[in-house]
């Protein structure tokens, strides 16, 4: 399959680009990770992710009760979260691609904490992310609606009338689980955000935000081979990829090896997870070179949609065969995990369906 370059956008500047644009970049990502910490602070740092870590039911009594005092800013503290991990992202891989411009020092010393504070406050998100998901889907392929304390409250019939018992205490293990690496990834993300690491961290972007530290050659380097580079790594990248398999719907590809008894994640998923980080670095790329006001790439935009569901899919899929591996569950669960196994295995493999589609496609922009 031949290879398909990426095109800029048709009005990208005709001059050089200088690294007084990557300089303004930096700075407009630091003033917003700045200005999330604060508002991630003043909203408490605690109430929003607590919300998350108390059980369903538990949530939906206060709801009921009346009591929705903090509600408002729990939602601020997450979205406030968000929007520092997404700077976090956005000052990291802008480091990464354009770090020939920058300090190297400095650049190689920022790059990982940058990493390690964007991963450590993703985990709780993605923990209450993976079992919505999985219970979600157990509820779908069981026939039913809702969770299942979900069910068994607003009816007053117990849960398994929804759901056959295998799925029920499936779910109820999944729930169990996750719950507990949510709470404990809760529990790291505040010590994190109180450890002297994180406080180095944020005294850099402090800087970061007044004063980039360029090389003299910044000054006159145009940042669009760079730029391209980024372009051609990603290009390569994808295709490496089996498009043409995954372009022939039910390959089953990415049900090989689903019964293999090793542990570790599944290999052929590792090259398209680096394909999705790479579009996020040429999309990063692009807003340095153009601004986030330049027309969007519809086509890049749905591949990198596609990349994210195939993410999920895959954690997701890996969490039910991990849960499969509990000691003592019955045999009902342990089938019911392998029907959800199998079902988010194929979720991944509709993903690269998907992805392979709009990969193919000319690239359209909107103004």
């Amino acid at each position: 399959m031949a290879q398909q370059h990426l095109e800029p956008p048709t009005d990208s500047p005709a001059g050089p680009m200088s690294g007084d644009a990557l300089a303004g970049y930096l700075r407009a990502q630091a003033t917003e990770f700045l200005r999330s910490l604060r508002q991630h602070r003043e909203n408490g740092s605690d109430a929003g992710t607590t919300a998350r870590a108390k059980p369903r039911t538990e949530s939906r009594a206060e709801s009921r009760d009346g009591s929705r005092a903090g509600e408002n800013g729990s939602v601020e503290s997450v979205d406030a979260a968000r929007a520092l991990r997404r700077s976090a992202r956005r000052i990291s891989g802008t480091l990464h691609t354009f770090r020939p411009l920058l300090d190297a020092e400095w650049s190689e010393g920022m790059r990982p904490e940058l990493a390690w504070l964007s991963g450590t406050l993703a985990r709780e998100h993605a923990y209450a992310a993976r079992l919505e998901r999985l219970i979600g889907a157990l509820n779908r392929l069981s026939g039913a609606a809702g969770f299942p304390a979900q069910a068994a409250q607003d009816t007053g019939a117990p849960a398994k009338g929804s759901l056959t018992v295998g799925a029920a205490k499936a779910g109820a293990l999944l729930d169990r689980q996750l719950t507990l690496a949510r709470t404990r990834a809760h529990s790291a993300a505040l010590q994190a955000l109180g450890s002297s690491r994180f406080h180095a961290v944020a005294d850099s972007v402090a800087v970061l935000a007044s004063e980039v530290p360029l090389t003299p050659a910044a000054a006159t380097a145009d940042l669009r081979p760079l730029a391209a580079a980024a372009s051609d790594r990603l290009t390569d990248a994808v295709a490496a990829l089996p498009l043409v398999t995954a372009g022939h719907p039910y390959n089953a590809e990415a049900l090989v090896h689903g019964l293999s008894a090793d542990t570790a994640p599944h290999p052929q998923d590792a090259p398209w997870h680096q394909v999705r980080l790479l579009l996020r670095l040429h999309r990063y790329a692009c807003e340095v070179l153009y601004g986030e006001d330049a027309p969007i790439d519809v086509r890049l935009l749905r591949a990198g949609q596609a990349l994210n569901r195939h993410r999920d899919a895959a954690e997701a899929a890996a969490a039910a065969a991990a849960a499969a591996r509990t000691p003592r569950i019955a045999p009902a669960t342990a089938y019911a995990l392998g029907v959800l196994h199998a079902d988010q295995r194929h979720e991944v493999e509709a993903a690269r369906f998907a992805f392979q589609q709009n990969w193919q496609k000319e690239t359209v922009r909107t103004p």
